[in-house]
């Protein structure tokens, strides 16, 4: 059930007990893949860059079928993910237990896969 890049880039380190790590590497995949599906900068990071690509008015991730509020959650759902869960693992060692990071991987495939429609949607 987890994206194909979750799996590849977090397996190991789950199975090593590496808990923080792994989480911390999922969410640079979701940063790295918004970054590069929204057409940004290396120096559009984090927080920021999740509220700029989802927008509600001008976000190139944003999704103009649905309504306002909903694009508006969107963008507070990834900007969310990656104050809450990327952040505190990339400046700190954050103690995880295995369930939970299961969770948080299986958050971070569900934003990939949003970011992969929003991909497709573009190109065609």
């Amino acid at each position: 059930m987890l994206h194909p890049l979750v799996a590849e880039k977090t397996w190991s380190l789950f199975l090593r007990g590496e808990y923080d790590t792994a989480v911390f590497q999922a969410f640079k995949e979701v940063e790295v893949a918004v970054r590069e599906t929204g057409k940004f900068q290396a120096t559009d990071v984090g927080v920021d860059l999740m509220r700029k690509a989802f927008d509600s008015a001008r976000g190139p991730l944003r999704d103009e079928n649905r309504p306002k509020a909903e694009r508006e959650a969107l963008a507070h759902l990834f900007a969310g993910a990656i104050g809450s869960y990327k952040n505190p693992t990339s400046h700190r060692n954050v103690a995880l237990e295995a369930e939970e990071t299961v969770e948080m991987l299986m958050l971070a495939s569900h934003l990939l896969r949003i970011v992969d429609s929003r991909a497709v949607e573009d190109a065609g």
